[in-house]
């Protein structure tokens, strides 16, 4: 039986490998696995009582590492061993792994980190899948290594070139790009199958720990002040999940898929928010024509209080993402995979409700 008290069917493909399935993407993925029969496993830091739950197969340890542990579900916990033995360990049988390990931030700070982490741990990854005799990785991206822009249109489809320049002073994305390069050049050289996955603004039920639906929370908490002049794309986290299924199965090695919703200027997604909601939103709007003038302050503001050593009342990064369009054309991911988006104001009212419910606690 499964968490919902359905009756699974055992799957007779072999096991597979899940990198990230304590966050957001990677429990709802779980549960699409472990609801079709499939038997998995999950190399992570921090086992979970949801992963218990789900009845996967855990392996304590890290990427990067040589200090972490590992101890299989059940097993007997002297049979602990370095982080790289844990992923050969986990690797062992396998012959696809979907690798979504990854920080959320907009920490300047933590640039290393996530270079270190995305790029590095993904090379990692990719030559002990090699030496484990492993087949496919999916890699789950974002749709912001490929779609963002100054301007609504055109709008942005799998063929577009990097945006380092736009983007190049935000560290989550241009670690995401340089983890995606190294991923699409490396892992054919290395004799893998490697798909990419490149899902929106992830909104939804269930994200425990904020990352991605932090902004809809700072809008409940009345912690924007102006309405935004860019806009957004987002996607229900629980259609990304199947279609990550869809993709390791159907999709085309070294092919990149965009997975999203709706493109909506801020304005109107603001609007929306705060009807279902039932709230007020901000009701300034930043005129798009002082973009430069806007951002231009809000960096100085940032510069100031950096030397002092004090934190800016004003996020820059955010502030800067804001002002672009992060638009998107899913059409390839439609045709090729499959792929279907459920009405948006689904996924606004059962985020609201998800973070409503934290918020109480």
């Amino acid at each position: 039986m499964n968490a919902n008290g359905h009756e699974v069917v055992p799957s007779t493909r072999g096991p597979v490998l899940v990198t990230g399935g304590t966050g957001f993407l990677g429990e709802h993925l779980l549960r699409a696995l472990r609801g079709r029969g499939q038997a998995v496993r999950v190399l992570t830091r921090e086992p979970t009582a949801e992963l218990r739950e789900l009845g996967v197969s855990i392996y304590q340890g890290d990427l990067l590492t040589d200090s972490s542990r590992v101890a299989p579900v059940g097993g007997n916990p002297s049979e602990s061993a370095p982080a790289n033995e844990a992923l050969e360990l986990a690797l062992d049988g396998v012959k696809e792994v979907y690798h979504l390990a990854g920080m959320v931030s907009r920490d300047p700070a933590r640039t290393q980190q996530m270079m270190h982490l995305h790029v590095d741990g993904t090379r990692r990854l990719l030559l002990a899948c090699q030496r484990a005799g492993v087949r496919r990785v999916l890699l789950a991206s974002t749709s912001g290594t490929i779609a963002i822009s100054r301007e609504p249109e055109p709008i942005a489809d799998e063929s577009w070139p990097y945006p380092v320049e736009l983007c190049g002073d935000w560290p989550y994305y241009l670690s995401k790009m340089y983890q995606e390069k190294l991923a699409l050049e490396l892992a054919p050289k290395l004799g893998l199958e490697l798909v990419v996955v490149n899902p929106s603004l992830l909104l939804g039920p269930g994200d425990r720990r904020g990352s991605s639906t932090m902004d809809v929370r700072r809008f409940l908490c009345n912690e924007i002040p102006a309405i935004p002049s860019g806009g957004v794309n987002f996607v229900d986290v629980r259609d990304v999940a199947p279609a990550c299924l869809s993709a390791m199965e159907r999709g085309r090695s070294g092919q990149r898929y965009l997975l999203g919703g709706p493109n909506w200027t801020f304005a109107e997604f603001l609007g929306r928010l705060g009807r279902i909601a039932r709230i007020d939103g901000p009701w300034l709007k930043l005129p798009s024509r002082w973009k430069s003038l806007f951002e231009g302050a809000v960096r100085a503001v940032d510069e100031l209080y950096r030397h002092r050593g004090q934190t800016s009342p004003i996020e820059r990064i955010s502030f800067e993402m804001s002002q672009h369009f992060w638009y998107c054309d899913s059409s390839l991911a439609v045709r090729e995979l499959g792929f279907t988006s459920r009405d948006p104001a689904e996924t606004l009212d059962d985020t609201v409700r998800d973070i409503r419910k934290s918020l109480r606690y």
